[in-house]
C-alpha cells in the first residue's frame, strides 16, 4: 500500500509540474495572435492622455496618420477618424480655415490623386530635436521644423519636404500645427 500511494503522489506531482510548465510557457501567446494595422494604430492613440508633449513628436504622430492615410487600406469611418486626428493637432486658426465635412471631401481627393499616380510614402523623417526652432511671435511661442517625406513613384523615388509651423495653446501648453508648406527644392 504503500508504494502505491508513491506512486500516486509521484503521478500527482509530475502532472502539477507539467500542467504548471504548460501554463507558464503558453502566457500571453493570446496576446501575440492580435495583429494592429498601422490605420489601428494611430486611431487608437487617445490625444486625451497622449497628447504629443514636443514639436518633434506632434509631426511624427502627423506623420504616421499621413502616412495612413496615402498608403493603407482603410474604411470612410476611419478615414473621418484619422481627419478628426489630424484636425485635433491643428491650431483653432487652422482648424476653422478647414471645416470638417469639407476637409474631408478635400482629404479624399488628394488620397485619390496620390493613389491614381501610383505614389507610396516609403518613410518620413523629422528634424532633429536640435534643428527645431523655438520663438515667440505676437507674445506667443512657436517653433519651426522640417519634415521629409520619401516618395516611391513607379521604380524611381523623390522626397517632398514640408516645413511646419506650430503655436503653443496658452491652456493646455500642446504644441499645435499652425501652418505648413511644401519646400521646392
Amino acid at each position: 500500500m504503500g508504494k502505491l500511494k508513491g506512486v500516486i503522489i509521484a503521478v500527482v506531482l509530475v502532472a502539477l509540474v507539467g500542467g504548471f510548465y504548460f501554463y507558464v510557457s503558453n502566457i500571453g501567446k493570446d496576446n501575440d495572435d492580435v495583429v494592429v494595422s498601422a490605420v489601428q494604430n494611430v486611431l487608437l492613440r487617445n490625444l486625451d492622455n497622449d497628447y504629443p508633449a514636443t514639436p518633434k513628436e506632434l509631426v511624427k504622430y502627423y506623420g504616421d496618420i499621413t502616412k495612413c492615410l496615402y498608403n493603407e487600406n482603410y474604411s470612410e469611418e476611419q478615414l473621418a477618424q484619422m481627419a478628426d486626428k489630424m484636425i485635433a493637432l491643428y491650431d483653432d486658426e487652422l482648424a476653422e480655415n478647414n471645416p470638417r465635412d469639407q476637409y474631408i471631401v478635400d482629404l479624399k481627393a488628394a488620397v485619390k490623386d496620390f493613389s491614381d499616380k501610383n505614389y507610396t510614402i516609403i518613410s518620413y523623417t523629422t528634424s532633429s530635436s536640435t534643428d527645431v526652432e523655438e520663438y515667440t511671435h505676437e507674445g506667443r511661442k512657436c517653433a519651426s521644423l522640417y519634415c521629409t517625406y520619401s516618395i516611391k513613384t513607379g521604380a524611381d523615388y523623390v522626397s517632398s519636404k514640408q516645413v511646419f509651423v506650430l503655436r503653443k495653446e496658452s491652456g493646455t501648453g500642446h504644441w499645435k500645427i499652425l501652418g505648413f508648406d511644401i519646400i521646392n527644392e
